[in-house]
């Protein structure tokens, strides 16, 4: 433990020569490229209108960390000294600046914190040239309302100044308490209060055995947060071999690769299980450890498909033992975990895509587990979506059940029927082009009725819009969808995570009960849906690709 005190520092009024007006937020907090995050004032009059608009600043305590990607030490020593200039009372850091976003959510309960900035651009690319990003999190740990990163975004397009303590950068290698004049700088081992909640939800004991009975697994931290987490969880407590966490140092460009955990991005762990014969189990998560990837010897667990098996099996795990209160997922992602809420007999809800959208149903009391198709799940447990957490629960089912993830995913089909699902992202599409394939096919929609998609009838189009159960705020403009009469769909969004051009999203789902085929490869599965969407939305003529960018 260290400890230091600073005499009372400094605190400069910065002018501003005029405001930025592009420092809108998007789903997941304000996401630009590390070079525009450079430019002087950015950073800074961002985070002046974060400390004016959030509630409780004044004698607050404040969550604090990041996922490592450059530029991540440099806006900690900006935030602790624009934080000591607005009158907090503690911030919490994680020793190096490295902290997980659901690590982070944790922090903020446990501390009862006014609330947290999170440095991440999640599963974007890092490094100079790469993509930075300020996220804020509310006092329930989860990410704040639209009605506060709108007021953000207001105040930034008036800021006039900001105001900053002059003061030295803090050592984060070592835990300690430091002072910044009356504010006291607390830094913390970002690890221990995440590894203490797993312990409470899931047998390690249990999970032990398994691992250590010919059952050799392979987590990929894709040199992002996850890799301290992992080595604690698997290596140090669970016993997995040394070597089972593979790139498991954050680095500030993540290995100059893309830290998304998909079968694109993740290629050479998806190759050792799908390809090879040395591993029973993978896993990946993302940049700030809050998305995962699960695989079986030769087997793609697909995420809609995995939040429904963790349902099925929840009361396996000693957290989820007394059954679940209801579940959520996002409208994209796919009804397999509603068939398995039937089958439970409790509420299953569909929300936009926004983690923040689940927390108003988890403060309720309303669902235990939620999930959308982009690889995240999590549950009460905190109020951000958990990549260790939904790797642990697979390992929990894995150690009871004592099957392989194959068999697992073979008789959940045999019993609730198989949704064949897939998801094609064009990325990097010019905005334009973008925004007119998805204009003109919201035109469409009231014509579509009645009409013959990939031989079945459209029996409904929309634009999807949503009514919170708990505080009736309505969202609307979410999403294009196009429901044919055998209960099969198409659903096409402009994503808000990237940061150049735009991404179209293209979701397909299937449903074929346990009485068909459970056996066909889902790009096969979907194929006249594929071809018959490409043909009506004129995704090749208009966007210039020949195929998606990613495959899920």
């Amino acid at each position: 433990m260290t400890a230091s005190a600073s005499a009372e520092p400094t605190h400069t009024i910065v002018q501003l020569d005029a405001p930025f007006t592009d420092q809108k937020p998007g789903t997941s907090g304000l996401r630009k490229s590390s070079q525009q995050f450079e430019q002087p004032h950015y950073l800074e009059s961002f985070i002046e209108a974060v400390f004016r608009t959030l509630p409780g600043v004044q004698g607050g305590t404040l969550v604090l960390g990041g996922d490592g990607r450059y530029g991540n030490r440099r806006a900690i020593d900006v935030i602790l000294r624009m934080g000591a200039a607005h009158g907090l009372s503690k911030v919490l850091v994680a020793t190096g600046g490295i902290l997980s976003t659901p690590a982070a959510s944790n922090l903020i309960r446990q501390r009862q914190a006014i609330g947290g900035i999170i440095l991440s651009a999640s599963h974007n690319p890092g490094g100079p040239d790469g993509d930075f990003g300020v996220k804020v999190n509310g006092a329930n740990g989860g990410p704040t309302p639209s009605s506060f990163t709108d007021a953000v975004f207001e105040c930034t397009k008036t800021l006039d100044h900001y105001s900053i303590a002059e003061a030295k950068p803090l050592n984060l290698e070592e835990p300690g308490t430091h002072q910044t004049g009356a504010m006291q700088v607390e830094i913390v081992n970002g690890v221990d209060d995440f590894v203490a909640l797993m312990q409470q939800l899931f047998d390690f004991e249990q999970i032990s055995d398994l691992l250590k009975s010919d059952f050799p697994l392979a987590f990929d931290a894709m040199h992002a947060v996850t890799g301290p987490y992992a080595k604690r969880v698997f290596e140090d407590l669970l016993g997995a071999p040394a070597g089972s966490v593979r790139n498991g140092i954050p680095l500030e460009d993540f290995g100059k690769g893309h830290p998304d955990p998909n079968l694109t991005y993740a290629h050479d762990l998806a190759g050792l299980l799908l390809e090879g014969d040395g591993y029973r189990f993978g896993a990946a998560c993302d940049g700030d450890g809050d998305r995962n990837m699960i695989l079986g010897h030769r087997c793609f667990v697909n995420p809609s498909d995995s939040l429904a098996v963790l349902t099925a099996n929840a009361t396996l795990a000693p957290g989820y033992a007394g059954g679940l209160a209801g579940v959520a997922r996002s409208m994209p992602t796919s009804a397999a975990v509603d068939v398995v809420a039937k089958g439970l007999g409790i509420n299953c809800f569909e929300t936009p895509t926004g983690w923040k959208f689940f927390g108003n149903l988890l403060d309720a009391g309303e669902i235990t587990l939620c999930g959308e198709e982009s690889f995240g799940t999590g549950s009460n447990h905190v109020r951000e979506k958990d990549g260790l957490w939904a790797v642990l629960f697979w390992l929990q089912i894995l150690a009871v059940r004592r099957c392989s993830v194959a068999d697992i995913m073979n008789s959940h089909w045999q019993r609730f029927g198989r949704h064949y699902y897939s998801r094609h992202d064009y990325e990097a599409v010019p905005t334009e082009a973008a925004h007119g394939l998805y204009d003109r096919l919201e035109m469409m929609l009231p014509s579509l009725l009645g009409q013959t998609f990939a031989g079945q009838t459209i029996s409904g189009a929309d634009n999807f819009s949503y009514i919170d159960p708990v505080d009736q705020s309505v969202t609307q403009g979410q999403g294009l969808r196009i429901l044919l009469d055998d209960g099969s769909r198409v659903v096409i969004r402009l994503s808000g995570t990237g940061t150049k051009g735009a991404t179209i999203r293209v979701y397909l789902e299937s449903y074929v009960p346990n009485t068909g085929d459970l056996n066909q490869d889902p790009q096969i599965a979907l194929a006249k849906m594929i071809n018959a969407i490409n043909d009506l939305a004129e995704i090749q003529q208009r966007t210039g690709m020949d195929q998606p960018t990613v495959i899920t």
